[in-house]
């Protein structure tokens, strides 16, 4: 029931019901679930929502929370009108997401350039392999820019708010997801990067990775859903929907029957025809082998709920995977197809695709941040050389504030980049930390910008400068040296509305992080 000093909150209809649910699948569901059973954020359903009241859901969607929940409210991204709604849509129960068929799916496709009709050899004389694809949120669209010489080399029209990009194996397509599901295959070798395909394979997707192993080059795709409950595999030259799998599974420990079980992240494997897919609710790495017919999930791996990012180790033999609500980092050995362990890192760890290095002391490692606390951890990771430190936590590393979203290196690069977007004080959302490799301690942190929030970063082919986002409606791309960190550069135009991640067409193509 509501709180006792409150006034019921008003029930919404029509309209306002339909712009509530609009705000929240934009602001929301990515942490909480379409649901609104949590994962990464907590549980909000009206259960728990009515013990607080609508005044105190107002707060917190004005203020944000310490533990990683932006003020959306003060920074201006809900408006005092969106707080009211959302505060009353927050105490109805969550209306039932609409299914999504193969038929469906097969109806939004489009192909807009065919094989046929693309160039045989790169027809731009940029060093189109430098190319960074620059996601513009807010605006729907993805920004080509040339990494060599900073200009823009295109825009490509892609729909709501993608989320990631990924490179085919050979670099020459780039793949977008978007939160509303639909993937964009983009040209690179014409003379102005090109839209040469697009089709929606879910109602709500984060995920998406090309076919890399020897013999299945560009070849396939698969689109992970956050709803349905289901991937997507696609032909990688075309978008031409294959065939469409639901992973419901019941949780790895108590077997409780999930109606959302959403699909996280999805890495390449290196060691045969298969994805590494997260099933986050349920708490299982899923292998999906397509080398056979139908490309079906071969083996559940039980590791730990709430699973949502992460990426290889060095040797691309151990995939490293965040469980984000038990505070926990999952290893998957995927050659042999087990669970290595898993262990406690901090508050809701959020390492991006993670970043791998040598330590002085304790030989090869990765790292996390964390969105529920000002913390860099770091653990083993190598296990050959030394296996003493594999898998455990070696060093934590107090940083000012929480909301860390990624952590970035080079195998060239002497330091480690952070950033803490999720801040809910404003100054925090613009800091970056840097991490010296060498002493094992931040060496410093600075803000980055006067406006917006810095997120994301990415090295250019080289390895030589890092690019990081102003995340703002106002947006720029902060180009440092890695050598030295001063600012080379800042890229400006009309066209960089809200940009957040940036993938490297040789980083992303080859999985180096």
């Amino acid at each position: 029931m509501a709180a006792p000093s409150e006034a019921p909150a008003p029930v919404l209809t029509g309209a306002a019901f339909e712009q509530a649910k609009n705000l929240y699948f934009d602001r929301c569901a990515g942490c909480h679930g379409l649901l609104r059973k949590g994962a990464t954020g907590p549980n909000i359903e009206p259960a728990h929502t009515a013990e607080l009241g609508a005044k105190a859901v107002q707060n917190i969607l004005t203020n944000g929370t310490p533990g990683g929940m932006p003020a959306l409210g003060n920074e201006g991204i809900l408006t005092p009108e969106h707080v009211r709604l959302m505060s009353a849509y927050l105490l109805m129960p969550a209306p039932d997401p609409p299914a999504v068929s193969f038929e469906e799916i097969r109806e939004s496709w489009k192909l807009l350039v065919p094989p046929a009709s693309r160039p045989k050899t790169p027809v731009t004389k940029r060093q189109w392999d430098n190319y960074f694809g620059v996601i513009l949120r807010d605006a729907g669209k993805v920004a080509i820019v040339d990494g060599d010489t900073k200009e823009l080399a295109g825009v490509i029209e892609t729909g709501f708010a993608v989320h990631i990009l990924r490179s085919s194996s050979t670099g020459r397509y780039f793949y977008a997801v978007g939160r509303d599901g639909r993937v964009s295959m983009i040209d690179l070798w014409p003379e102005t990067p090109t839209l040469v395909a697009q089709v929606k394979g879910c109602v709500d997707a984060r995920s998406i990775e090309a076919s890399k192993y020897k013999g299945y080059e560009d070849k396939l795709l698969i689109e992970g859903c956050y709803w349905p409950p289901q991937y997507v595999v696609f032909d990688g030259q075309t978008l031409e929907p294959k065939t469409v799998v639901d992973i419901t599974t019941p949780a790895y420990d108590t077997g409780e029957a999930l109606k959302e079980v959403r699909v996280a992240a999805i890495v390449p494997s290196h060691h045969g025809p298969q994805w590494v897919v997260s099933l986050k609710e349920s708490g299982h790495v899923a292998i999906v082998d397509y080398s056979k017919p139908g490309f079906p999930v071969t083996k559940k791996i039980a590791a730990e709920r709430f699973l949502h990012d992460g990426g290889w180790d060095r040797t691309k033999q151990y995939f490293m995977v965040a469980a984000n609500m038990r505070d926990q980092m999952a290893v998957i050995d995927v050659k042999n197809g087990t669970l290595v362990t898993k262990f406690k890192t901090g508050v809701r760890p959020h390492p991006g695709r993670g970043a791998n290095w040598e330590d002085p002391e304790y030989g090869w490692v990765n790292g996390t941040t964390h969105m529920g606390e000002g913390k860099l951890v770091i653990y083993g990771a190598d296990p050959a050389r030394k296996p003493q430190h594999a898998w455990k936590v070696v060093r934590e590393v107090a940083l000012g504030e929480p909301g860390g979203l990624f952590i970035k290196t080079h195998p060239k690069s002497p330091w480690v980049w952070l950033d803490s977007p999720l801040s809910n004080e404003p100054n925090g959302t613009r800091q970056i930390c840097i991490y010296s490799k060498k002493e094992g301690k931040i060496d410093r942190c600075f803000t980055a910008s006067a406006r917006g929030r810095a997120v994301h970063f990415e090295y250019n082919k080289a390895g030589t400068e890092v690019w990081v986002s102003v995340w703002d409606r106002e947006g720029e791309l902060i180009v440092y040296d890695d050598k030295t960190l001063k600012e080379k550069t800042r890229i400006e135009g009309d066209w960089l509305v809200t940009p957040t991640g940036k993938f490297n067409v040789f980083n992303t193509a080859g999985d180096v992080y």
